[in-house]
């Protein structure tokens, strides 16, 4: 879903935190000498004072869910931190410090035995829940049965469903009196050890247990009208805030959460006394609203738009609280290929696009971000530059190659086909009608389908069957590595194993033998990073296929309201990190 480089096992540590200076409380404007992309690389406003205050943050969007078991946006892992915690997590600090893995809700990494095949963690004893009971090992064990409940939950990844030795269990929703061991391949010892028994060797583990889907659950929570898929209305937190009030599509607020312990979960903070976080406004608004002082954040962290861009690059005061950080996605397009299945049709629409007006469509060079030609961006391990579609040579579009490759397709005159894209979000709309025009040139017709960002994935552009029965064969996208490595960036995304009936990333629906045997040489690698040159064959293997059109390795420009405290851009979300920031 998003992230960068690699990071070697030797890198993870047993204790971290961000120690941050202490300063006074203000309800008035910062006076500071704050400047241009200090969130980059510095905390900006540090404190660790509490204010009693609400932290305001709007969105245009709705999330795809709250449960932190069935959710793959970027923004949504980063905000569910604040009520959940997971074995391991990324340390909260600038720079690349923030992709340091370590441990959250464990007491260390997990201790690998067997020949690779198991993984052991030890738990915190004094961990509670919000309703103060004591979490146990048995509870990150039923916490990630649940993920196996795809029918159920079918948003979030599937690492758990491919790597376990039990990989058909069908969730704790299903016959619970047949399955009531649960998952036989997680054992826990007693109450505070959990072991994990895998089908081969997986040295980048660690990664897969700092997702959300570890986050402990109690059972007795998971029930009634609370239950399955509506644990998303109150899931049970472990974090610093508790769900006080949610009203789908509209608001969530959020609350102390009195049993939190700073001392056991020292990646997040509580320094305010409430959050409500605002759904489905317009986004003009809510960049009007972070620059007037009504609202302190936008939840997606995917920048303002052009009115409030061009406003904030040419107001020195409000340049100063901003930042423009290349934050590691890849904005792109999925080329179906049961859609489409001739590969010199797919070819066509790679030289047809145009990549100059795509660029515009996410803000440009100077902010948006440059033009891709990988689907690896430059930041994570295992990316080389190559440029198969003349992108950068002719980078409005190769209008002869694109009609060179219809006649070898047998469509000389073009084709029709459908586009996906996300009708709530300005820059995919912008998008979208940009490629459309860029494929007419060549005789390629797109029909326009928008749908919104809170079902793109669960209901319709990630529902194979959705997209077979629309004509979807192109989607537009944007992704970042699920940990920061070549196999969190490409596996969900390319791998044909991980194509799934919803909640799918492989909307490309690529399963080609031979990436699919280099990620199973890869994921059998006995060291983190020693498998680098099998995905560099995979970025060269997908672009050969062309089953993904790049756009751009983007940029964002974020708005930084001078009363938060606490503020920078973490490199592992590719957005501010909402687990620490506070209000003066």
């Amino acid at each position: 879903m998003n992230r960068r480089r690699g990071l070697g096992l030797l890198a993870l540590t047993a204790t971290a935190g961000l120690t941050l200076a202490a300063c006074g409380s203000s309800s008035s404007p910062s006076t500071s000498t704050n400047y241009y992309n200090e969130g980059i690389t510095s905390v900006v406003n540090p404190s660790s004072t509490p204010a009693n205050k609400t932290l305001v943050i709007d969105t245009a969007i709705t999330p795809d869910s709250t449960d932190y078991q069935n959710t793959y946006y970027a923004f949504m892992w980063d905000f569910v931190r604040l009520y959940s915690m997971q074995l391991m997590t990324y340390k909260s600090c600038p720079g690349k410090c923030g992709l340091q893995l370590v441990p959250d809700l464990a007491t260390g990494p997990g201790v690998v035995s067997n020949h690779g095949l198991t993984w052991t963690y030890h738990i915190q004893p004094d961990v509670k829940f919000q309703n103060g009971v004591t979490v146990t090992s048995q509870d990150v064990k039923y916490g990630i049965e649940r993920t196996f409940a795809k029918s159920i939950l079918g948003i979030g990844p599937i690492y758990y469903q491919v790597l376990l030795n039990d990989p058909s269990y069908p969730g704790p929703y299903t016959d619970p009196k047949k399955n009531l061991m649960g998952l036989t391949s997680i054992t826990t010892p007693n109450s505070t050890t959990i072991q994990f028994h895998l089908l081969k060797p997986f040295a980048d583990f660690n990664y897969v247990v700092a997702i959300s889907q570890s986050t402990p659950v109690l059972p007795s929570w998971d029930t009634g009208a609370h239950g399955g898929a509506n644990f998303q209305l109150d899931p049970i937190s472990t974090g610093p805030y508790e769900f006080q009030s949610y009203t789908l599509n509209k608001q969530l607020t959020l609350v102390k959460n009195p049993y939190w312990n700073p001392k056991t979960d020292p990646q997040a903070k509580q320094l305010v006394n409430k959050i409500v976080v605002n759904f489905n406004m317009n986004q003009n608004t809510v960049d009007q609203d972070q620059i007037a002082g009504y609202a302190d954040l936008d939840l997606q962290g995917l920048g303002v738009q052009t009115a409030a861009r061009d406003r904030i690059l040419s107001t020195p005061s409000l340049k100063a609280n901003s930042d423009n950080p290349i934050n590691n996605f890849l904005r792109f397009a999925y080329i179906n290929t049961v859609e489409i299945p001739n590969v010199h049709c797919r070819e066509a629409i790679e030289y047809a696009a145009d990549k100059v007006t795509l660029q515009d469509a996410y803000g440009g060079p100077v902010v948006g971000g440059q033009i891709a030609t990988t689907v690896i961006p430059p930041i994570i391990a295992g990316y080389q530059n190559f440029d198969l579609y003349n992108s950068l040579s002719q980078p409005n579009g190769d209008d002869t190659a694109a009609k060179t490759q219809l006649g070898l397709c047998g469509k000389p005159s073009g084709f029709t086909t459908g586009l996906a894209y996300r009708s709530d979000r300005p820059t995919d709309v912008l998008a979208a009608q940009a490629l459309q025009a860029a494929l007419a040139k060549v005789g390629i017709k797109v029909t326009l389908e928008g749908f919104p960002t809170g079902e793109y994935y669960s209901n319709f552009a990630g529902v194979p069957t959705y997209v077979h029965g629309h004509d979807l064969g192109i989607a537009l996208g944007g992704w970042g590595a699920d940990w920061p490595d070549g196999y969190g960036f490409l596996y969900d995304l390319t791998d044909g194993a991980a194509i799934a009936p919803s909640g799918n990333s492989n909307i490309e629906e690529m399963n080609n033998p031979a990436v699919n045997a280099l990620f199973n040489a890869a994921s059998s690698a006995s060291n983190i990073g020693a498998e680098t040159s099998d995905f560099e064959q995979i970025d060269k293997d997908v672009m050969a296929q062309a089953t993904i059109l790049p756009i751009v390795y983007q940029k964002v420009l974020l708005y930084r309201n001078p009363n938060l405290t606490n503020v920078y851009m973490d490199q592992y979300y590719g957005m501010y990190n909402y687990a620490v920031i506070g209000l003066k």
